[in-house]
């Protein structure tokens, strides 16, 4: 990702509404549909500024990989402990069979040969481990964000499961999120587009605008993991081993 994304990263994740409202979202997800074992080890990769590593770390002792050096700095401070550096698809260090679950957070379509990336996610997986991924959704929105951020690809429903199976593992659930704010989102990427002023979309909005999304975005909480979403922004799966 280019150097200012990470800057608005470590400016916004405990303000911005889409951060905020994710945890709270993913949070219930491992509660609903994850039966983590008490001692369980959790690995977070990709983790930037760290923010998503306390809401991971009620689950079970977490560890973060990544990349960028000042966003591991950051995450380190947060964590108390040194975050690692692993790039993927190789994760040099990592040892195989250590997790009870790994969470991949938008991170796949940041990396070129995500298929490698998952195969090589898997190996790291203890005997009844999961991965958690979140994308983004639906190539037709690909805009000024997905640059700025250096993505390789959006994914559609059915590239995804393919990319999990094809990846030896198992899909337990798959589905979109932010569902409830896509049609905004949509009108705003098509917007963009018609009139070439398109943004890479992180900026912190008026507040009144924010707590408004967090709260409806935030709604979600109460339906991920019970019923399936209508299409949104995002993608969400657990994968295990098969």
């Amino acid at each position: 990702m280019e150097r200012i994304v990470y800057e608005r990263m470590a400016e916004l994740d405990s303000r911005h509404w889409w951060y905020r409202a994710r945890r709270e979202i993913l949070g219930r997800l491992i509660e609903r549909r994850l039966r983590l074992p008490a001692d369980a080890r959790i690995l977070e990769i990709g983790c930037g500024t760290g923010h998503n590593l306390p809401m991971l770390g009620r689950f079970g002792q977490v560890d973060g990989i990544e990349i960028d050096e000042e966003a591991r700095a950051i995450a380190s401070a947060r964590l108390g402990r040194p975050v690692g550096l692993a790039p993927l698809p190789e994760l040099p260090g990592v040892a195989d069979g250590s997790y009870d679950l790994v969470a991949l957070l938008d991170v796949i379509e940041h990396v070129e040969d995500d298929g490698a990336a998952l195969r090589s996610v898997a190996r790291k997986l203890r005997p009844g481990g999961r991965i958690l991924i979140t994308v983004p959704a639906h190539p037709w929105m690909w805009s000024a964000h997905d640059v700025a951020n250096h993505h390789f690809r959006r994914y559609t429903r059915k590239a995804l499961r393919g990319l999990i199976e094809r990846s030896g593992l198992r899909v337990e659930l798959i589905g979109y999120f932010n569902s409830i704010l896509f049609p905004v989102a949509a009108a705003a990427r098509l917007a963009g587009r018609l009139t070439g002023r398109e943004g890479s979309d992180d900026a912190l909005p008026p507040a009144p605008v924010n707590r408004s999304f967090e709260f409806l975005f935030g709604l979600e909480r109460h339906l991920i993991g019970r019923i399936s979403l209508p299409p949104g922004v995002s993608l969400v799966s657990i994968a295990s081993a098969t």
